[in-house]
């Protein structure tokens, strides 16, 4: 049986909050691949995409996969974009249950906008088309990766996280 579950999903679905607090509850270890690639690279993600580029943080993204997807009883909140190399995707899937968060691209908006964190792929004239168009080339790729999938548009930050504890027991029990 998988002992870890990651949570896949465009920036601003809830993946870090919702993620934190389902460690809590199922007495698992919170991962945030994010922050374990800062600290990698000694710089935060807007300075990696500033100073060396996308590609060199999705290089960044790959080797913090590989090290976090072999442990165990981890929630895991992986970047938006990990799902655009296949090889994070089959590694994740060795040892965790995916769980894709969705949310609406209005409310992606609204929550990036008030969010702290800065966005270099929303740092556009116009962040909304971004979003679209990101969700647009992404989604497919995020379905595809899914076990289970959580919208959180309407609910609040614990209703998120029990809602994926009886997802994933109902996943487990059609897939022992």
């Amino acid at each position: 049986m998988k002992s870890n579950i990651a949570l896949i999903g465009f920036m601003g679905v809830g993946k870090t909050a919702v993620g934190r607090a389902l460690a809590g509850k199922l007495g698992k270890r919170f991962v945030e691949l994010d922050a374990l690639i800062e600290r990698k690279a000694g710089k935060s993600i807007p300075d990696i995409f500033r100073q060396d580029g996308e590609i060199a943080f999705r290089e960044l993204e790959i080797k913090v996969t590989k090290e976090t997807a072999g442990g165990q009883d981890l929630v895991i909140a992986c970047g938006g974009g990990i799902v655009l190399n296949k090889i994070n995707i089959d590694r994740l899937r060795q040892r965790s249950v995916i769980v894709l968060l969705t949310a609406s691209p209005e409310l992606i908006l609204e929550r990036t906008s008030a969010d702290a964190v800065r966005r270099p792929l929303l740092e556009t004239g116009d962040p909304a088309l971004a979003i679209r168009e990101l969700l647009r080339f992404r989604q497919p790729c995020y379905e595809h990766a899914a076990d289970t999938t959580i919208d959180t548009s309407g609910l609040d930050i614990d209703s998120a996280a029990e809602l994926i504890i009886a997802r994933i027991g109902e996943h487990e029990s059609r897939h022992p």
